[in-house]
C-alpha cells in the first residue's frame, strides 16, 4: 500500500450523495485535503478550468498531485488502495476477497444507484429537463426495493456490514444509496433502517455530512412535490 503524503489532495464538489462518498472516505482515512465547493447544475461544472479536469463536467472529482479521477466509486477505491486504512476497515487478503468487495460495489452502483435511484432523479426531481415518466419512476422504486433485499440477506448472513464485521467502501456506497432512498421517501426494510442508523453514528460520517451539506440537504436532491 502506497503511504505517500496526502497533502496534495483536492476534492471538487459538494451537495450531492456521490460527493458525500468521497468526503466521507477522505475523512475516514484522516486525509488533509482541500474542498472546492462547486455544485451540479450551477454552471460551475461547465467552466473551462473544471472541464479540463473532467470533460464529462460531473462531480465529484479528485485531484491527487498529477492524478485526476472522476466517478465516486472509482475515487474511493483509489483512496482505499493508496492510503493506510483504519483498523476497522476491511482489507482484502487475496483476489477472491477483492472480487467479493468489487461484486458488492458494482451491484450497488448499477442496480441501486444507476438503474433505480438515478432513474427516479431524472424523471421526477429533474423532470423539467428529462421529462416526467411516472410509470418508469414507480417501476424503478419497486426495483430498488427488490434489489435492496439482496443486501439485507448478505448482512443477515455475514455480520453487521457487507464484508462480514468490517466496514468497507461498499458500506459507504450502500449507505449513500439508502440516504438517497430516504430522501425520495422510499420505505426501507427494518434491517436496512437499523444498519443505516448504526453507520450514521460513525464520527467521520457526521463530519463529512457537515462538509458536503453545509446548509442542510438542498431541495434539488429531493423528489418533486
Amino acid at each position: 500500500m502506497n503511504q505517500e503524503n496526502p497533502k496534495s489532495i483536492k476534492v471538487w464538489g459538494i451537495e450531492s450523495g456521490r460527493c458525500m462518498r468521497v468526503h466521507w472516505m477522505a475523512l475516514e482515512l484522516g486525509l488533509d485535503y482541500e474542498v472546492v465547493p462547486i455544485r451540479a447544475r450551477s454552471g460551475e461544472t461547465g467552466t473551462e478550468v473544471f472541464t479540463k479536469l473532467n470533460p464529462k463536467q460531473k462531480i465529484p472529482v479528485l485531484q491527487h498531485g498529477p492524478i485526476v479521477l472522476s466517478e465516486s466509486a472509482a475515487i474511493i477505491n483509489y483512496m482505499a488502495e493508496t492510503f493506510p486504512l483504519p483498523n476497522d476497515f476491511y482489507v482484502a487478503e487475496d483476489a477472491v476477497g477483492r472480487a467479493k468487495l468489487n461484486e458488492w460495489c458494482y451491484f450497488i452502483m448499477t442496480e441501486l444507484d444507476a438503474h433505480s435511484l438515478y432513474l427516479i432523479r431524472r424523471h421526477d426531481s429533474l423532470k423539467a429537463i428529462y421529462g416526467a415518466e411516472p410509470t418508469a419512476v414507480a417501476s424503478a422504486e419497486e426495483y430498488f426495493k427488490k434489489q435492496i433485499g439482496a443486501a439485507c440477506k448478505r448482512i443477515n448472513k455475514e455480520g453487521i456490514y457487507l464484508m462480514e464485521n468490517q466496514f468497507s467502501i461498499a458500506d459507504i456506497l450502500l449507505t449513500s444509496c439508502l440516504d438517497w432512498a430516504v430522501a425520495y421517501e422510499i420505505d426501507l426494510p427494518d434491517l436496512m433502517r437499523s444498519y443505516r442508523e448504526k453507520v450514521h453514528k460513525r464520527p467521520r460520517f457526521q463530519d463529512a455530512f457537515a462538509i458536503n451539506f453545509p446548509n442542510g440537504i438542498p431541495k434539488s436532491v429531493l423528489r418533486s412535490a
